[in-house]
């Protein structure tokens, strides 16, 4: 069996067996035992036994993720290594995390849209959720044929950086002026998006403030000030922002995102995946994966070799002047994101967490992102 699944989440899902019921809901690693593993083995192999469970390491962010060993006698295309998402147990995170629900939109990403997302992305094994009482979901774990994680913090070389382009490319055109997209998709642009937008916007002067204090130097002091001016405006940028072509976008596609295996890249953690402008998507990677050396050297031919991937994959009606307008939009959302994550803190690490800092604000300063927003 490949590492990921490519073009379909559930390639170990027997359609002949019927769907069993089970609540895997579980608050805490310690609640991860054989016998809650045994749940999710029954739905794909009945008769097969878990023997016993390994908690292989606990990392705490946004979600809390968990990497276990499973022993079993099933077949050998049941994996033995799992990766299990739950809610943060750092109470900032969860509260940033929980009115909007990212955890249960991550679920039911791969429960209705990832069979059809034409990216690598891991195997879905189980997932339950409840409003009000949780949410679990268990993935193979890639590293279990030799796939690399990345880290949110790697300096990607251009030629890396090509690959995702071209996959972002390909997944963007995929989705992009599909008729029925908001029709399909609609529990992506539904009262959790509108409840997520309404908290940003709320929230976005004192944690744009915040997080630029707790920077210092690593945003430069010219772009302070023009920072809380758009944090005031937030809702008219959103506006702005989503107002491009619409397709499907991962919306947090940074390093620590990322996984290789021969060298192919794959998209984790879908938790902020909605209907968007796909060169967002460009923005944030590019100015979250490059040292900014990298990146004012090849932006342009990636850039290029996006635009040329879309018409590669059926879309013609590409305006570049345009393109490259939206594209030193978005990066302002890039770092707002990282901004606002220093501000909350307790999400990443916090060199890292500077880092990333250190390279969207120099993307944002070389481009003068914030005159390509109008507000």
């Amino acid at each position: 069996m490949d590492v990921w699944t490519y073009g379909s989440s559930i390639s170990l899902w027997n359609p002949n067996i019927p769907t069993m019921k089970y609540n895997i809901l579980v608050r805490r690693p310690d609640d991860l035992t054989a016998g809650w593993a045994q749940q999710v083995v029954n739905n794909h192999c009945p008769g097969a036994t878990v023997s016993r469970l390994n908690i292989i390491s606990v990392d705490t962010g946004t979600t809390t993720r968990i990497r276990l060993a499973i022993e079993h006698n099933g077949p050998a295309t049941l994996p033995r290594r799992w990766f299990v998402k739950l809610p943060s147990l750092a109470w900032r995170a969860r509260l940033i995390t929980a009115l909007p629900r990212l955890l249960h939109t991550e679920i039911r990403f791969y429960n209705e849209a990832a069979r059809n997302v034409p990216l690598a992305i891991p195997d879905f094994l189980a997932a339950q959720s409840k409003p009000g009482k949780g949410a679990t979901l268990v993935l193979r774990d890639v590293t279990e044929c030799g796939a690399i994680a990345g880290s949110p913090d790697d300096a990607l070389t251009a030629a890396q950086a090509s690959l995702v382009i071209m996959q972002l490319a390909r997944f963007h055109a995929h989705f992009r002026n599909k008729t029925d997209l908001v029709r399909t998709y609609h529990w992506l642009a539904g009262p959790v998006r509108r409840l997520e937008d309404q908290l940003g916007a709320a929230l976005a002067v004192p944690l744009m403030k915040r997080g630029l204090r707790r920077a210092g130097k690593f945003v430069p002091s010219t772009i302070h000030a023009v920072a809380v001016h758009y944090a005031r405006h937030r809702r008219r940028a959103m506006r702005f922002l989503s107002e491009g072509p619409q397709t499907l976008v991962h919306h947090d596609c940074h390093p620590g995102n990322l996984f290789w295996s021969q060298s192919q890249p794959g998209l984790l953690d879908w938790q902020l995946v909605r209907l968007g402008d796909g060169i967002g998507d460009v923005a944030y990677f590019l100015a979250t994966a490059l040292e900014p050396e990298v990146r004012r050297t090849h932006e342009a031919t990636l850039l290029s070799i996006y635009a040329q991937g879309l018409k590669d994959n059926g879309i013609t009606d590409i305006d570049t002047k345009s393109l490259l307008q939206r594209y030193r939009a978005h990066l302002i959302y890039a770092l707002e994101a990282m901004l606002v994550t220093l501000a909350v803190g307790g999400m990443i690490k916090l060199e890292t967490n500077y880092e990333l800092i250190r390279r969207t604000a120099a993307a944002v300063k070389d481009l003068d992102a914030f005159t390509a927003i109008p507000i």
